[in-house]
């Protein structure tokens, strides 16, 4: 029984590393129509722990676990127009934007 248990570990940890090393679909900043394009400090799925460490607080219930989110998220102005449109960290086009800037749902990596 603790074979079975210790091989599942290993196959779930291997998936967990292959999918953290798939590229995301990007899609181009002009594609964005849910509103601003968001700079996040990171992007992570909803059943991360620290994605789940907001979302619990804030009563927010995803029903796909596996949603991109935003955390620490501030939105850039249009790309190409002055020095707002930079972004350091990771920009995104999210459906959600509605929590402060805490968390954004919904994202989908863009290129600027």
């Amino acid at each position: 029984m603790i074979l079975r248990a210790s091989k599942s570990l290993a196959v779930s940890t291997a998936l967990f590393f292959l999918a953290a090393a798939i590229p995301l679909p990007t899609e181009p900043a002009s594609g964005c129509n849910t509103g601003p394009i968001q700079c996040c400090q990171s992007v992570e799925s909803a059943s991360s722990p620290s994605a789940a460490a907001i979302l619990g607080p804030l009563g927010v219930v995803l029903q796909d676990v596996n949603v991109l989110v935003g955390l620490t998220c501030s939105p850039i102005t249009v790309v190409g127009v002055g020095s707002g449109s930079e972004c350091s960290a990771s920009p995104v086009c999210c459906q959600d934007n509605s929590y402060g800037g805490l968390i954004s749902i919904g994202c989908v990596p863009v290129t600027l």
